[in-house]
């Protein structure tokens, strides 16, 4: 049975505890309840063109294969040697036929199956089923427009249905031409911060941009349309703990580098067709797909994924992806813009970093750790917009996705199982 996180968000009231950023008995339950039930993102397929090709990712602390068999099947595995239990793969991408852990040399083809084992007949006598040795791999695994996901949990819903309306605005980053995107740079970095602070900042805090993020605004490295108080647009929750924060659709969020702007222009009939009608009303800048999964298109084009490491570290692995139909000079000045704008020497990445580092440092102290965190901003103004299929805020600038996002930590927190999550109202029913 699940421990009681009733009182620590109370999302009605916009009020949550800080025990939930540091303290070891909720980040160890968080591992159970969110991480270990959850379809998480692992990696993207451009990232695995070829058979044989391997991803090394985690999934909450668990370190995960995936790979593409030899005969072009892609597998997701726990990455740990099913003898003594050491990480098998070290490496963080390749291509390999078989896998062979550096401990005792037990060796697995690139499908999972264990296929050699030294002294299996002297002393093993023979006796070892090798068929019943073979990775561990994921409960479910299936991908979204060529976005990989799986999870540990057999009795979580499907991908789709998980995603929910979300699907919609994930096209809106990674299906907006025809091919969709590719990977064309990877960073990785340590934060001294809780992963929720990322998360939830990159799904629905646009208050903070025209502050923290002033010299990068002043000197002209963005586009500025975020900042601008006249700006349209909405914070936008489609279910399930997915948020996003949109502007409006003819606002423009792009790097402002001159050919970029121009290919978005050249673009835009072909993108609005391949949308559709609800790309009229909204345009997704930024977003995160629950738990740990975030977008952005705002200055640069990134997906990135927040590592748990304990509950006052985390590790982001930031990719910079860019439309596969994109010309050459596009594809690198969007892989510049990436490096300038949001990677561990970013002018923006390095602003949000201090943030997150500092509110994760004052909720070790006891008495802050008693102060709750005010997330009120637009309390009660939010109503479901069926044609968005998402609840909305009154105002663009909201704290209205933090509650969503927090309901549903605390949802998952605190059931036992799927079943009574499938149980729950519906949003729009709840608050109608």
């Amino acid at each position: 049975m699940a421990e009681d996180f009733g009182g620590l968000v109370d999302s009605e009231q916009g009020l949550v505890s800080r025990r939930i950023f540091i303290e070891p008995e909720i980040y160890e339950a968080e591992q159970r309840q969110i991480f270990a039930r959850c379809w998480l993102f692992l990696c993207h397929d451009s990232q695995l063109p070829l058979p044989g090709d391997f991803f090394s990712t985690w999934m909450g602390e668990d370190p995960v294969l995936v790979v593409r068999d030899s005969g072009g099947t892609v597998h997701a595995f726990l990455n740990v040697c099913r003898h003594r239990g050491n990480r098998l793969c070290r490496a963080d991408h390749g291509n390999a036929a078989s896998f062979t852990c550096a401990y005792h040399g037990w060796t697995y083809t690139n499908d999972g199956r264990l296929s050699g084992v030294p002294y299996l007949k002297e002393a093993y006598h023979n006796e070892l089923d090798r068929n019943q040795w073979g990775l561990v791999p994921v409960a479910q695994l299936d991908q979204y427009k060529g976005l990989w996901f799986a999870t540990f949990d057999a009795q979580a819903p499907p991908l789709r249905d998980y995603l929910g309306e979300m699907a919609w605005y994930l096209d809106t980053f990674v299906d907006r031409r025809d091919g969709g995107v590719e990977v064309v740079a990877t960073h990785k970095w340590i934060m001294p911060c809780n992963w929720k602070f990322p998360a939830e900042n990159f799904g629905g805090d646009a208050y903070h941009v025209p502050w923290s993020h002033l010299s990068a605004v002043t000197t002209g490295f963005s586009s500025g349309v975020t900042t601008k108080p006249a700006t349209t647009g909405a914070m936008v929750s489609p279910g399930n703990g997915h948020v996003l924060i949109c502007v409006g659709p003819d606002d423009v969020g792009d790097p402002p580098i001159a050919e970029v702007i121009a290919y978005e222009q050249a673009i835009r009939p072909e993108v609005s067709a391949r949308l559709g009608p609800r790309a009229r009303r909204i345009n997704p800048l930024v977003g995160t797909v629950f738990p740990n999964f975030s977008l952005l298109r705002a200055t640069s084009r990134t997906f990135r994924v927040w590592h748990p490491r304990g509950p006052g570290k985390t590790e982001v692995w930031s990719y910079v992806f860019i439309d596969k139909a994109a010309p050459p000079e596009i594809k690198e000045a969007i892989r510049l813009a990436g490096v300038r704008g949001f990677s561990p020497s970013g002018s923006f990445e390095q602003d949000d970093m201090d943030n997150w580092q500092e509110c994760t440092q004052t909720c070790r102290g006891v008495a802050s750790r008693r102060m709750p965190l005010n997330m009120q901003m637009g309390l009660g103004r939010d109503r479901f917009d069926a044609e968005l299929g998402a609840w909305a805020s009154a105002y663009r600038i909201s704290e209205s996705n933090h509650r969503q996002f927090y309901r549903r930590w605390a949802e998952l927190m605190a059931a036992g199982g799927w079943r009574e999550l499938a149980a729950a109202p519906a949003r729009e029913q709840q608050y109608a």
